[in-house]
């Protein structure tokens, strides 16, 4: 039999009766016109422009969906690249022919048949693949029943919660809709449930793993109609080990390195500033190029923002430990300079005193020399209940011993305890935090 083609002539009217004759065979060996059975009245009255079952029944259409890749998933603009095969199958019974075959059209005869205006809800960017021609298919089987499938990338927002990041999982959707038909006219459904959907079990992606899919059918309630919708949903666990080892770690090290400055004498000023201010530096680098990475999402109060930010707060710590303890000791050595020359000065009067006399002196003067940071103080509690005292005198004076023994609870009698203590104190609470931290994030 010689080889033919078929030719579509779409109609000129829309609503007159006139035959277009679409699978018109024509002989390219030859010149007489050969027919294909059944196919020589197939377009006979056929209108593109009016649905199937054409103010009867809504007409069943039903999809399949193959995802080839997930290129990208940005948190800063929310959204994520796709390309998918998106398939489409309805029954148009004016495109009935006897027998059991069915036919591969040219993707160019799409615009004489009459197809779903179906569309990608929430999408920001897409097209359709054109290399080397359109990547389109139709395929036309005797029953009527057509498939029509596109290679399309497109770009769809996904709102995100990045409050749990990096050890969050977000959910995301592609949502394909009927633009202009409402539910009178199409009805959307699944091929074969969750099996309509191909290929996003198979997925690598950088920074994620596809947790699990599934697909539902819903609808679209708008001021014009309900429109049918259907929806596939998967949630996208991210990979949290390259923040562990690219933010975590470091951080953590750091922590431990101000702790390094506990061992070092409180004389060794440079060696402690210096590995102090040394931390606090990298810290604060380490924070900032976190948060560069995610510039427009720093809105949100992030996992990996409360992890640095406590690792900041141990480590400017350290560093106002040892100001304190060195304070301490440099006052404490001032405080020792009077009490060496009243010494010397009662050495002398006790060669012409009495015993009595050097005691009483004594205990006045160790009593008169008592000082925190620098203010003369006395560690006797003046006796407010004298009877020759006025009433505001009794209230200064009641309020003077509580404010000397407020400052007292205060008084570092030994500086170097303040590191001794911090020794074991800092490293507690790091790791309690730690477990309170790792604890909320996971598994709340």
């Amino acid at each position: 039999m010689a080889p033919f083609f078929m030719t579509l002539k779409p109609c000129s009217s829309l609503f007159t009766g006139r035959k277009c004759s679409l699978g018109r065979v024509s002989s390219l060996g030859g010149s007489d016109a050969a027919s294909l059975p059944g196919f020589e009245n197939l377009t006979m009255g056929y209108n593109k422009y009016l649905r199937p079952f054409f103010g009867g029944e809504p007409v069943q259409i039903a999809m399949s969906l193959d995802i080839a890749s997930i290129s990208s998933i940005s948190e800063s603009d929310m959204d994520y690249t796709a390309t998918i095969y998106l398939r489409q199958r309805w029954t148009d019974p004016r495109l009935v022919f006897h027998g059991n075959k069915s036919f591969t059209l040219d993707a160019r005869l799409v615009e004489l048949l009459w197809v779903p205006d179906t569309y990608i809800v929430e999408s920001k960017r897409s097209f359709l693949h054109d290399v080397t021609v359109g990547n389109r298919l139709i395929r036309l089987f005797s029953n009527g029943t057509i498939l029509y499938a596109l290679r399309i990338t497109t770009t769809v927002a996904c709102n995100m919660d990045l409050s749990k990041y990096p050890m969050d999982t977000q959910t995301c959707r592609l949502q394909l809709e009927s633009w202009g038909y409402d539910e009178s006219d199409v009805i959307f459904t699944w091929l074969r449930g969750n099996d309509s959907v191909h290929g996003i079990e198979k997925l690598r992606l950088s920074q994620y793993t596809v947790e699990r899919y599934y697909t539902l059918i819903s609808k679209s309630q708008q001021e014009t109609g309900s429109y049918p919708r259907l929806i596939l949903q998967f949630e996208l666990r991210r990979n949290v080990l390259y923040f562990i080892l690219e933010t975590y770690v470091p951080s953590t090290l750091l922590v431990m390195l101000s702790w390094v400055s506990f061992w070092i004498t409180l004389d060794s000023v440079p060696a402690r500033t210096c590995i102090g201010v040394t931390t606090v530096l990298s810290m604060t680098t380490l924070m900032i190029g976190s948060r560069s990475s995610l510039s427009k999402t720093n809105c949100f109060i992030k996992a990996i923002d409360v992890y640095l930010g406590i690792c900041f707060t141990f480590i400017f710590g350290a560093l106002v430990e040892y100001a304190v303890a060195h304070y301490s000791s440099s006052q404490k050595r001032t405080a020792k300079t009077p009490r060496e020359g009243s010494a010397n000065e009662l050495t002398k009067e006790m060669e012409e005193m009495n015993i009595a006399g050097i005691l009483s002196s004594s205990i006045t003067s160790y009593k008169q020399q008592i000082s925190f940071t620098g203010i003369e103080i006395s560690s006797d509690n003046i006796n407010c209940s004298d009877l020759t005292m006025k009433t505001h005198e009794k209230i200064k004076c009641f309020l003077r011993n509580k404010m000397y023994r407020i400052i007292g609870y205060f008084t570092i009698q030994n500086p170097s305890n303040v590191d001794h203590y911090s020794k074991l104190l800092f490293p507690l609470f790091f790791m309690l935090v730690n477990v309170f931290y790792w604890a909320y994030y996971l598994y709340f």
